[in-house]
């Protein structure tokens, strides 16, 4: 039969692969099977291309045709995140909100499950709810808590992670001896059901839980961060040369002679970055010197394989859990002043107005004049305090060039619109037995803006040079934060008589700069800033690079401190593969036989799996250092329980008000505590509202607070309203009650 058009054609192809008794086909099989004349076979193979691009048909491996299957749902993956109240949410990467799991939908999911989920009809709130239906993989393996001795032969331990719902049951024979009150890790053994506690055995016993040190401990087992190096690794550290022979000078650009210093903290033994400047007519030629530990760590040594595992040092409050070995880190990696050191160094000439005119990455040999605290560069720029001027005499004009190329970038770097959140840091005092002693401000001064400002140029430029080679890197990526989020700040900063311009549902960081500057000094700064740091999103390592969102800048990489993070490093290889030519051209052979790959191609083999592992160790090294943090000023306002302070309201939800003391410690008014009547939470006002007397409590508004209890497990500190202020509130709504 004649087919005259190509749509009855293709009608025809779709009934024939539905029939039951088709057989795939290829296409001449086709051809002969429609008997179909060699003058029509580009219309038959036109109906075919069409067809499989409209998803109508399939085609196989071998060819042969059949009508298109109903695909198959993708599987939603995700980490499980459990609720003490026995629900929990499901977080899939990539996606901005969590799916909400109701408790009868959990099963035998345990926190931090990697879980399969499905969907389910309803929603709580803006949630989407669904069910678990397959544990792919366990998160945990191990628990930290506290042991209870039970009456009969066994024990349980209470986990310290709040939102584990159960306790976890220990035979007496896998106690391991543990007593009341003993801080423990324990391996589990069984993950329990909704109707069986989870079991397990102890590994190891921490201390008792009054213990000097087993607090922190705790923490540290509790987020797994290796604490020793093994003693494969300690030696390998140890058989590193002391000093810099001839032979790992050769090749390296000479700038011993350059004046140049180190500026850090009085207490830092790990100097890896130098500064030097120099400035002719109206060009500041600036160095920044960053050690070269990738002379001592090399690739899938012992050394960089921990490294990697580790990817980031970490910092809390009593102690430095180091990415590598101290004899490393504070000796041949240290820029010590008065002895050589090999770096790697990016060498910038800059305008006046901020611009970067010419620039050269090298390798290098260098030896640091003076070191030099934060302190005394501020007393000497700040203070003018002219003992020191006499001692540090030959460097202080080099200070005073830093102090004002230091301005410089950073007003280039507003202009673009470059956010700059001010917040004030504060440091945990300890005393021997680390108990702390008091909480003191940060100070952010002009020395320590100069280092900033000169690692952040430095960070661009070698970002920027790395992006128009072309080749694999790892860069800093921060993306645009979610309109949604900046659409809600913006209504809520319409209240105090702000706005934010957006184009396209997209804002430009300028707009956010703007705003931060309009608040800068009035009593709203500080929860508007902290509202505007909430909404943007977390910035992490890419192998594409996409901009970084608050530096206003296309390019940006970390590259300045290879001691305590591990993309520097990473990126140090990089950066010296090609500055010695092995990333050019194709594969090279050995004796006529190919090396099996290319540098570029190792690069681009494992750079994306480095940036992703990097990122992940630096959230967990940050909720690591928050949760210490939040341990002491629980342990440091324990002392203070009774006490009246004026805080700032810097979160209201449905369950209370979050309060924020000068000395940076956040409690909470419990809302059934405020005084005088019952009230309930606007969000679209973030306000707390009474239902009878209309009292509003509203973020950035002042407030004084009592000091009510403290929860040290829990790391939480519970205010009441002060009396008097209670007092006041209770009159106000007696004289409102009068009126009516």
């Amino acid at each position: 039969m004649k087919i005259k058009t190509l749509e009855e054609r293709k009608k025809l192809i779709c009934e024939l692969f539905q029939d039951d008794m088709y057989v795939p086909m290829k296409e001449k099989e086709l051809a002969v099977f429609l008997r179909v004349g060699a003058e029509d076979r580009e219309i038959l193979k036109q109906a075919l291309t069409e067809l499989l691009a409209e998803g109508k048909i399939e085609i196989s491996k071998r060819g042969r045709y059949t009508i298109a299957q109903p695909k198959k749902e993708e599987a939603i993956v995700g980490t499980f995140i459990s609720h003490p109240k026995g629900f929990g949410f499901v977080e899939v990467e990539g996606q901005p909100e969590d799916y909400y799991i109701p408790e009868t939908k959990v099963y035998d999911a345990f926190h931090k499950d990697i879980v399969e989920i499905k969907l389910l009809p309803g929603k709580l709130g803006k949630r989407q709810e669904a069910e678990i239906v397959k544990i792919v993989e366990r998160g945990m393996k191990q628990v930290v808590g506290t042991y209870e001795q039970s009456k009969n032969n066994f024990g349980f331990v209470i986990p310290d992670n709040m939102k584990l719902s159960s306790d976890i049951f220990i035979p007496k024979e896998r106690s391991k001896g543990a007593v009341d009150g003993h801080k423990v890790v324990v391996e589990i053994t069984s993950y329990g059901s909704p109707y069986k506690s989870p079991e397990g055995k102890v590994v190891e016993i921490l201390g008792h839980i009054n213990d000097p040190g087993v607090d922190i401990m705790s923490i540290v087992r509790a987020y797994e961060l290796p604490m020793e190096f093994s003693e494969k690794i300690l030696n390998q550290a140890e058989r590193v040369s002391k000093d810099v022979s001839e032979a790992d000078m050769a090749g390296r650009m000479d700038l011993r002679d350059v004046c140049m210093v180190t500026i850090d903290g009085e207490d830092a033994k790990d100097l890896d970055d130098a500064v030097s400047l120099t400035k002719e007519g109206d060009i500041y030629h600036l160095g920044v010197h960053i050690a070269d530990v990738t002379n001592y760590v090399q690739e899938h040594s012992a050394l960089d394989k921990e490294a990697l595992n580790r990817g980031t040092s970490v910092y809390l409050v009593d102690r430095v859990i180091p990415m590598l070995p101290h004899a490393l880190s504070n000796g041949i990696c240290s820029l010590n002043a008065g002895v050589d050191r090999l770096a790697l160094s990016c060498m910038m000439s800059i305008n006046e107005k901020g611009d970067v005119v010419d620039y050269q990455i090298a390798e290098t040999v260098i030896r640091v004049d003076r070191r030099m605290s934060y302190t005394n560069v501020k007393k000497i720029l700040e203070d003018k305090d002219s003992e020191l001027i006499r001692e540090y005499e030959q460097f202080v004009p080099m200070f005073c060039e830093m102090e004002e190329l230091a301005k410089i970038l950073r007003n280039k770097r507003r202009k673009r619109g470059s956010i700059d959140f001010d917040f004030e840091e504060t440091k945990i005092v300890l005393d021997k037995e680390g108990h702390p002693l008091d909480i003191k401000p940060y100070e952010r001064n002009t020395a320590t803006k100069i280092i900033e400002d000169f690692m952040l140029i430095a960070n661009e430029t070698v970002a920027q040079h790395f992006y128009w080679l072309e080749m694999p890197f790892v860069y800093r990526s921060h993306d645009n934060p979610d309109p949604e989020k900046i659409e809600k700040l913006g209504l809520f900063i319409h209240n105090f008589g702000y706005h934010i311009k957006m184009s396209k549902e997209e804002v430009h960081p300028k707009e956010l700069q703007k705003l931060l500057t309009k608040i800068e000094g009035t009593p709203e700064e500080v929860l508007i800033s902290r509202l505007t740091l909430r909404s943007m999103k977390q910035a992490k390592y890419t192998t594409e690079c996409s901009g970084h969102f608050g530096l206003a800048c296309p390019y940006y990489c970390h590259f300045t401190s290879p001691i305590r993070r591990y993309p520097d490093l990473q990126i140090h290889r990089i950066i010296k593969d090609h500055l010695r030519g092995r990333l050019n051209g194709d594969r090279r052979a050995i004796n006529g036989t190919h090396i099996k790959e290319s540098r570029v191609e190792h690069y681009q083999a494992i750079l994306p799996e480095v940036a992703q592992h990097a990122s992940k160790m630096e959230r967990r090294a940050e909720e690591a250092e928050r949760e210490t943090d939040k341990l002491k000023k629980a342990e440091y306002m324990q002392q203070h329980i009774g006490e009246i302070y004026e805080g700032v309201i810097s979160g209201i939800t449905n369950w209370g008000i979050y309060v924020e003391l000068p000395n940076t410690v956040e409690g909470m008014i419990h809302v059934a505590t405020l005084p005088g009547d019952y009230f309930h939470y606007d969000e679209a006002a973030y306000e707390m509202v009474g239902q009878v007397t209309g009292r509003k409590y509203k973020l950035g508004e002042s407030i004084r607070i009592q000091v009510y209890d403290v929860d040290k497990l829990s790391r939480t500190i519970d205010f009441r309203v002060a009396d008097d202020e209670r007092e006041e509130e209770d009159g106000e709504g007696n004289a409102e009650t009068r009126s009516e």
